[in-house]
């Protein structure tokens, strides 16, 4: 049982001061955590922890807004290609011994172009680097960036990309100092120095990870220095069953996810906090910018001869044949939103209304399949659906609904590594997948199904290619004109249901519980994280 108090833990020279009596946030992460250095903030549960020590030049607001943060404002050329960033003066990098006094020093205009600039270096191999793929580049092959003074820097892009500035946002692009990198090199991943609002103070991997407030962070709130929280202190417990009974107990602040295992015990069947837990916790819910689907191959290189799917009818009939609306009662608890129209999500900008897809239709799912030379599923060979454990319940269920229209699948369940390793290598005929949106552009999901995306190199991972796709999408990525550019996103939208690549499953939804008092705990769509604005009010017991 985790202790309410954290107290001094020594590892690798480093040393924790108790927290007690300090306002503290403390909550589980059980994905663990590889690196908190933001070119490798390629999951959740580093982009969590990198966005309490580092900024970027914009941040996205609740409603996917973009709003300053380092640049005070921001100029864009009338053809779209250049970016004039003007930076804010006043903020500081966290005091470190890498600094020459050990005092953080003020953060400038050159230390976006090394931040950005270092994500290419080839001895870094970060996974962040394609952010960058729409930067011009010089003859010399670096990046089109440049600081003509302190507090102006300019980025000149390949052609214009309207979701540029949105991109920018992501922890992949937040400033760091050129003397962190140099001091600790590949170590920097546990020695991180950033200009967010809490500051590094501990990590024991797999044990504990700890921040403390930034007395200098630059933004303010009604006046007063964000941020409110002395503290941040984050577990690692695996067992997710384990996690949340310590959150029940008042020993977490804060429970992230929502688990089969005790799935029912918080929620009603309807998708409600429990009765029981009203008085003692908070529900925060919002549509999270998640499709979840099942992919099919659709390229005769990758499938067998005779494979079944590459028919668009029997694509269709799988759409049809199973009731979105029960899975997500039975199988979810009502967490989420059927999938009735598209590959992209609701709660993307433009995206707010769910129709025009798949509903259940079990008798146009058989005609299908008669039309396509397999009545009540007669000559059908065996389909295996290859999944993972989290997902095996929702699979089965599909293989239930399913074989009533004469499709007979097999379940394949496999470890997550391996399955996006066949995935990637499109090894996988018909697999679970999910897409979670990096920044909030339709362009991030329609670029799935863009011919010259095809895995291994890009996310097409069912390697569908379709030539009014490829205009459209190639027209809408340097469309300037907003009304423009989501009427050609909806018309990319409709060709993916019409072909149909992919299964549409549903929509996700963020889940939040945390303890009565904790306050301004927000959200936004793409489930980020922000606790500068948190407060916690120390007269709360768990009674």
């Amino acid at each position: 049982m985790f202790a309410a108090v954290v107290f001094a833990l020594g590892s690798c020279g480093q040393s924790m001061e108790p927290l007690d009596g300090l306002s503290v946030l403390r909550y589980n992460e059980d994905q663990g955590i590889t690196s908190l250095d933001p070119a490798f903030a390629r999951n959740q549960a580093n982009i969590w922890a990198v966005s309490q020590l580092y900024n970027s030049l914009v941040q996205l607001d609740e409603k996917l807004d973009v709003r300053p943060a380092l640049a005070k404002w921001w100029e864009v050329s009338e053809d779209g290609l250049t970016y004039t960033f003007y930076l804010r003066d006043d903020v500081y990098f966290h005091d470190n011994a890498c600094f020459p006094d050990g005092k953080g020093r003020r953060a400038v205009a050159s230390d976006m172009v090394y931040s950005l600039s270092r994500l290419l270096d080839p001895g870094l191999n970060a996974p962040g680097a394609w952010v960058l793929n729409q930067v011009a580049r010089r003859p010399d092959g670096s990046l089109d960036v440049n600081a003509p003074n302190d507090t102006t820097f300019i980025v000149n892009l390949r052609q214009a990309f309207p979701p540029f500035l949105a991109l920018l946002s992501m922890q992949y692009c937040a400033v760091i100092p050129f003397e962190a990198v140099e001091k600790y090199g590949r170590e920097f991943r546990r020695n991180p120095i950033g200009t967010g609002p809490f500051r590094f103070a501990y990590w024991k991997e797999g044990v504990k990870l700890v921040y403390r407030k930034n007395e200098r962070y630059f933004e303010f709130e009604d006046d007063v220095r964000l941020p409110y929280l002395d503290a941040v202190s984050i577990s690692f417990i695996i067992d997710r069953q384990t996690a949340f009974l310590e959150f029940v107990k008042g020993n977490l602040d804060l429970l992230t996810r929502v688990d089969a295992s005790y799935q029912d015990e918080l929620l009603t069947p309807a998708g409600e906090l429990q009765e029981r837990y009203k008085e003692r916790l908070k529900m925060i819910t919002m549509p999270f910018l998640n499709t979840e689907y099942l992919g099919m191959q659709v390229s005769e290189k990758n499938v067998p001869n005779g494979w079944p799917l590459l028919d668009r009818k029997v694509r269709q009939a799988i759409n049809y044949g199973f009731d979105r609306e029960k899975m997500i009662a039975f199988m979810r608890n009502n967490i989420g939103t059927p999938a009735h129209a598209g590959f992209v999500p609701l709660g993307m900008p433009g995206f707010y209304r769910n129709s025009g897809g798949y509903s259940y239709n079990p008798d146009k799912a058989r005609q299908l399949l008669e039309e396509a030379g397999y009545p009540g599923g007669q000559g059908l060979p065996v389909i295996a659906l290859r999944t993972n454990q989290a997902y095996q319940d929702i699979a089965q269920y599909i293989q239930f609904e399913l074989a009533r229209i004469g499709l007979s699948i097999d379940i394949d369940v496999m470890p997550p590594a391996t399955l996006r390793e066949m995935m990637a290598n499109a090894e996988s005929p018909f697999f679970r997948g999910s897409w979670i949106a990096d920044y909030p552009d339709p362009e991030n999901y329609l670029a799935l199904f863009y011919s010259r995306n095809k895995t291994p190199a890009g996310p097409n991972y069912t390697h569908f290619h379709h030539s009014e796709f490829d205009r459209l999408y190639e027209k809408a990525i340097t469309e300037t004109d907003g009304g423009k550019r989501q009427a050609m996103y909806r018309a990319m939208d409709s060709i993916v249901i019409a072909e149909a690549p992919v299964v549409f499953l549903y929509y996700d939804q963020s889940m939040r519980f945390v303890q009565r008092n904790v306050e301004n705990m927000g959200n936004n769509p793409l489930n980020h994280l922000v606790l500068k604005n948190v407060r916690i009010r120390q007269n709360h017991t768990n009674e």
